[in-house]
């Protein structure tokens, strides 16, 4: 019989956390609560989870740090931010980090285990037309998808969760035309409140690790009016 998924949430509101827990532990899955960032860090560390549920606004170290610090070390666990703060750039910064989704409060516990459920299945992933490789090479660059790593001549990079999957589909993938609106369904895994602009944001991004002129482009291309198309 397959294990239960294991979370870990950091989140200093009490009566939130109860109903998180609660309903987390109703789906059958390990949950394991912690009230602030630096005995929550110390946990993800040592043991990371399956999927963490972080809440950015957290007494001592806050939530972003502890997702940076998380994502240095173990770049594949799954996160998932919370957060009373509405702001774009609030959500911005935390997916730019290599958070994988971001809920704002006050929140259906509804809407989130269902969140939930679509990152345990690893939804982006799976709903791939193409299988992503585990490594790649083009011109003068190496890929290592596992680790997140790409090498472009001695310049080694390291990938956001994000930054390697939109790099991956648009790989697995490759001589065919990708809308915006695809990569954010099948990257992110959902397009709610979600905008054309952020899957931009991580063109740019990788354009300037990929390519040797980043504002004339020979490997992610723009297709004017759909999205983009990844040529060798």
């Amino acid at each position: 019989m397959e294990s239960a998924a294991r979370i870990v949430l950091i989140e200093d509101d009490d009566t939130i956390a109860l109903g998180l827990v609660t309903a987390l532990r109703h789906e059958r899955y390990e949950v394991e609560h912690y009230d602030n960032g630096e005995d929550g860090l110390d946990a993800v560390i040592a043991r990371p989870p399956d999927l963490l549920l972080l809440d950015v606004m957290l007494p001592g170290i806050d939530g972003l740090t502890v997702l940076r610090r998380l994502k240095a070390e173990h770049p594949a666990v799954q996160v998932v931010m919370l957060t009373a703060r509405g702001e774009e750039l609030d959500r911005v910064l935390g997916l730019e980090m290599g958070a994988d989704d971001y809920v704002t409060k006050p929140f259906s516990l509804r809407e989130l285990i269902a969140r939930v459920k679509a990152r345990l299945r690893g939804r982006p992933a799976e709903t791939s037309r193409n299988k992503v490789p585990d490594t790649f090479s083009f011109d003068e660059v190496e890929v290592d998808f596992r680790r997140r790593v790409l090498r472009n001549k001695e310049v080694e990079h390291r990938l956001t969760t994000h930054e390697a999957r939109v790099l991956g589909y648009l790989v697995a993938n490759r001589g065919k035309d990708v809308a915006r609106e695809s990569l954010l369904e099948e990257v992110w895994g959902y397009s709610a409140n979600m905008t054309t602009r952020t899957v931009d944001n991580q063109i740019l991004k990788l354009r300037k690790k990929i390519e040797k002129v980043p504002s004339d482009p020979r490997h992610i291309l723009t297709v004017h009016g759909t999205g983009y198309r990844f040529e060798e």
